[in-house]
Order: structure tokens, then sequence, then C-alpha cells
């Protein structure tokens, strides 16, 4: 019993805090929750910056980790974002994944679909066309993969396609990353709503633009 007694407390803090969660404008709940939550229980995220205390930050960063920027807001660390000014949706990060096995890619992106993805392919001379400048880059690329140079649209036969996966859940960017090496994916692309989308083999730049993900948008 008492075990049972002594967890009550933390499940009714716990659930009070998830539930800030909702009045913090611009807090992605559906990213930061189960992270935020966790630095929350640590006490690692207490103090106040804006109130001129800032004795945990540089430990409730560390605890947010990869998701500091998208989540500081929803712990009082930082501004909370107008995501009507600019959409979570519109923007994402990228990155080149070192060891890719095209052949696991295609196998698995070939005939049925699985029940927690969606495969979607375009012409590699679309995605060229609509070719952006991204909005942001992981800590990890290095100043080769940023300065990858795209070969023109007239240079792509008119039938290759781009193949790409949406996983149909928000994920964590640790773990979108974790998913398209697990597939064998050349690239990765994810949004800042938290959707995921692997870049298979054939796809010059960083797949699809547009949100797809079909329980995360």
């Amino acid at each position: 019993m008492r075990p049972a007694l002594f967890l009550c407390p933390v499940l009714i803090s716990l659930l009070f805090l998830l539930s800030g969660l909702t009045v913090i404008n611009g807090c992605n709940k559906a990213l930061c929750a189960s992270d935020v939550s966790k630095c929350l229980l640590q006490g690692l995220c207490q103090c106040r910056p804006t109130e001129g205390n800032c004795s945990c930050c540089k430990e409730c960063m560390l605890c947010l980790s990869s998701l500091w920027e998208e989540c500081c807001d929803c712990v009082g660390m930082c501004n909370p974002r107008d995501y009507n000014d600019s959409p979570a949706t519109s923007k994402s990060t990228v990155e080149e994944l070192y060891q890719p096995i095209p052949s696991l890619f295609r196998a698995l992106t070939e005939g049925e679909e699985s029940i927690n993805w969606r495969v979607v392919s375009f012409p590699v001379s679309g995605e060229l066309s609509h070719h952006e400048s991204l909005v942001s880059f992981l800590a990890t690329l290095d100043s080769q993969s940023q300065n990858i140079s795209l070969p023109s649209s007239s240079s792509v036969h008119d039938d290759a396609l781009c193949t790409v996966v949406y996983f149909d859940e928000c994920v964590s960017i640790r773990q979108c990353k974790m998913y398209c090496e697990a597939m064998g994916g050349s690239k990765y692309r994810w949004f800042h709503n938290a959707c995921c989308e692997c870049i298979g083999p054939e796809c010059l730049d960083y797949g699809s633009k547009t949100v797809k993900c079909s329980r995360c948008v």
C-alpha cells in the first residue's frame, strides 16, 4: 500500500504539469509532453530566466537535449512562439544519413504498405524544381554535407521517381532519425510539428516539403 500511496501525489503532480502545457501559448504538446514531464519531475526546469533566475538553465537544456529549441517555451524558459505567423508544418530539419542501405529501403517500400507508415512517390524533376532554402540544419551536419551541389532538373530522367515514407504518428527528431536509419533511408526530414519523412536513395534533394503524416498534422 505504501508504494501506491507514494505514487498518487507524483501522478497528480505529473497530470497537473502536463495540463499546464495546454495554457502555454505555442507549446507543442504532441512533441514535448513526454520529455518536458521527465525534466519537470526531476526538478531540472524550475527556475525562471524571465525573472532573472537562470540557476537551472543549463541543466534544463541538457535534459531537453535536441528538443530544447522546440520545447523550451513549454517550461517557461524562453519566449512563447506564435505559430500563427510561422506554422510548424512550414519548417523542417534535415540530415544526411551516413550509411544508407538502398536495397533495404526499396524492399520495405515496395508492395503492400505497413500499417504504421505511408509511401509516396513523385517525379525527381518535380522535387528539384521546388527546391527550397531549408529552414534549419542539425548541428551534426558537417561543412561538406551542407554544401551539396544538386543537379539541375534538366539532367534528370523524366521517369525517375523519388520515394519517401511518412510515419503516421508524431515522433521526436531522435526517433525520426533512428527509424529512417533502420529502414535504410538516405536522408530524413523532420517537420517542426513532429511529422517524420524518410527519404529514399533515388531522391536528389530532401524529398517533399509537404506534411503527409496521417495522424500528425
